[in-house]
């Protein structure tokens, strides 16, 4: 089980503790709800969804033998009114970029067909929020 404990510190700013010897991290609505002095709640979700389908997509590499570059994801979240009017995250868009050549990554279409379905963040939030994930090599060609 995860367990992390939040303290709110001022306002909308809270202080988000993890488990064992992890730092602190502050967070805080943007302004003008908040002062903006650290990442917002969208801003945890999105890099959540993010950092999981890198890792994700790291271990199918890794598993055919792969020994892959850094990758990058960029997510964006997308805020709006729900049928209520009430705001709410309506889609998660996520775009990772490979750093090797398509050609030098072995099983490489196998691993794009079937990654994603071992990201437990994103599959878990895919169950309530629409997440579209797109995967290009380091030449900006779609891949996925």
């Amino acid at each position: 089980m995860t367990q992390v404990t939040v303290v709110q510190k001022h306002a909308y700013q809270t202080e988000v503790h993890f488990a064992g010897n992890l730092p602190v991290l502050t967070a805080d609505e943007p302004a003008p709800i908040g002062t903006g002095t650290g990442p917002s709640p969208i801003d945890l979700l999105a890099s959540a969804v993010g950092n999981c389908l890198l890792a994700s997509l790291y271990f199918a590499l890794t598993k055919f033998k792969n020994a892959p570059a850094p990758m990058r994801c960029e997510v964006s979240a997308e805020q709006g009114k729900n049928a209520e009017g009430k705001t709410r995250v309506l889609g998660i868009t996520a775009n990772i970029h490979l750093a090797d050549a398509p050609e030098s990554l072995a099983q490489l279409d196998r691993i794009l067909g079937q990654f994603e379905e071992f990201c437990t963040v994103t599959r878990s939030v895919a169950a309530g929020i629409p997440v579209v994930v797109s995967v290009f090599d380091p030449n900006g060609n779609k891949l996925k």
